[in-house]
């Protein structure tokens, strides 16, 4: 039997239609006032170390604290601010003696350029116009961030607020998903937004990405004093993180902690003890999760039974199709030219008496729902090619300072494969999430992205051979062929 229905638009993830972001109005005036004095004093402390203005617009980029305040950060350009202050301090006042520049800045400054020249001449010039609005800061910000980590301190702080700022959202929706709260596009955090990192989808991906930084800020932070205390703060970080996907019932948060695991084992001294407790604590949640949780994971299986899959794979053949005849691709959000005929496979009835029945339906203007896509789609064959270009290199830099840095001696320098490591993590366990979201611009990730650039470049400089002294009267210079 086949039945030919239109799907009435709406709004929510991937329809291409944004809902209004207003912020949360029935927070309290004690919450307001809060993080209203939290944000401004972390600007003004940046009046004595101006590297505080470079967190703080960490710290606005990813937790939004405008959108949660309904008063006074409402109504200011906070993240403009904070923007022109961490440049501004850096530019004028940070030393820029052990500055430089990578081969990844400079392929960001590429893309940063082409996003901007295909935002131009985009199909749908004002829709353009307003992701580029975020994109190019994004980017810009991946660029500028390397210039400023020049000590461990500085890498130390940077990574801890990123983590404490994401930390805060998933702690949020972590208590909501424990007390029975939740359900895809239900679970609301901070704000009343179902979008940025605020949406479900992308929520669950950055929440499980940041879990290897947590742990390595647990082992080897100098911000706070090691202990049981900061062991114990980041496994409930840890737990608050695995419930996100639980809370959003995004299916992408699954396959991203099934990564995690698979990458953790690289970390493990007992492996086979770790799979053993790994595999008896997911038997035993189980039993704990809600039906609608484990009904919709089970779509994973077979996507012809499930129609927001359906729409997603016909997504992603118009893209393809698209992409041939738009090969340098048509601007931020050029999906919103498509228009698909989705079929939605369902059976009906019990035992052997099951029917499959085939209903079509009619979408259009459907938001590509991949990364991979969402680049192929806006920026063509050419700045797909120059994102993955700065995305697979990123994991081939980070091995490379994994393998010659975990043996070095020394306190000082024990940090540094470590992080290499779960930098490398957080960015595939990215690369699963931006199968199924469109997150390839999405800022925390070119935050990780930057964090990246400034370790290469550091341990670079760091372990580049010092020139030997010429002693003066020895006449000739000896040169050693090692």
């Amino acid at each position: 039997m086949i039945r030919i229905r239109r799907r009435q638009s709406r709004t929510g993830p991937g329809t291409g239609l944004k809902r209004r972001n207003l912020p949360s109005r029935g927070c309290a005036p004690v919450l307001d006032l809060g993080i209203t004095a939290f944000t401004l004093g972390l600007l003004l402390l940046g009046l004595r170390r101006p590297f505080l203005w470079v967190l703080g617009y960490l710290y606005i980029d990813i937790l939004t604290p405008q959108k949660i305040s309904w008063f006074l950060l409402a109504a200011l350009p906070i993240s403009l601010i904070a923007f022109i202050l961490a440049f501004g301090g850096w530019l004028a006042l940070d030393n820029k003696q052990d500055m430089r520049f990578t081969l990844r800045q400079f392929l960001i400054v590429l893309l940063l350029a082409y996003c901007g020249i295909t935002t131009t001449i985009a199909d749908f010039p004002v829709e353009a116009a307003l992701k580029w609005d975020w994109v190019w800061k994004a980017l810009l910000f991946a660029i500028f961030l390397p210039l400023t980590l020049r000590t461990r301190l500085r890498f130390e702080a940077v990574v801890t607020v990123i983590v404490l700022s994401v930390g805060a959202i998933v702690i949020s929706g972590g208590i909501k998903t424990a007390v029975g709260g939740g359900g895809y596009g239900e679970l609301q955090t901070f704000v009343s937004s179902n979008t940025g990192i605020y949406e479900g989808s992308i929520l669950s991906t950055i929440a499980i990405a940041i879990i290897p930084l947590i742990w390595w800020t647990a082992r080897f932070t100098t911000l706070f004093p090691r202990g049981r205390l900061v062991t114990m703060v980041c496994a409930a970080l840890t737990f608050a993180a695995l419930l996100i996907p639980v809370g959003t019932q995004a299916r992408t948060g699954l396959l991203c902690i099934g990564l995690l695991v698979v990458l953790s084992l690289r970390s493990v001294k007992r492996r086979f003890l770790y799979l053993g407790m790994a595999g008896l604590i997911a038997a035993t949640a189980v039993a704990f999760l809600p039906k609608s949780y484990t009904d919709r994971m089970s779509t994973i299986e077979n996507h012809k039974s499930d129609q927001s899959a359906s729409t997603r794979v016909a997504v992603w053949m118009w893209t393809l199709d698209y992409v041939k005849d738009h090969p340098f691709g048509g601007g931020f959000d050029a999906y919103r030219s498509n228009k698909l005929i989705i079929p939605t496979v369902v059976a009906e009835g019990s035992g052997n008496n099951v029917t499959l029945k085939t209903t079509y339906h009619v979408d259009q203007s459907r938001a590509y729902h991949s990364a991979y896509f969402e680049m192929l789609g806006e920026q063509g064959y050419a700045g797909f090619a120059l994102w993955g270009w700065i995305q697979l290199l990123g994991v081939w830099q980070m091995e490379r300072l994994r393998r010659r840095w975990k043996d070095r001696p020394g306190d000082d320098r024990a940090w540094v494969a470590p992080l290499a490591t779960a930098l490398q993590s957080s960015q595939l366990i990215y690369f699963v999430g931006a199968l199924f979201v469109g997150i390839a611009y999405q800022p925390v990730m070119f935050m990780v992205i930057g964090l990246q650039c400034g370790l290469w470049s550091y341990c670079r400089r760091i372990d580049a051979p010092q020139p030997r002294p010429i002693l003066p009267g020895s006449g000739t210079l000896r040169v050693s062929a090692a």
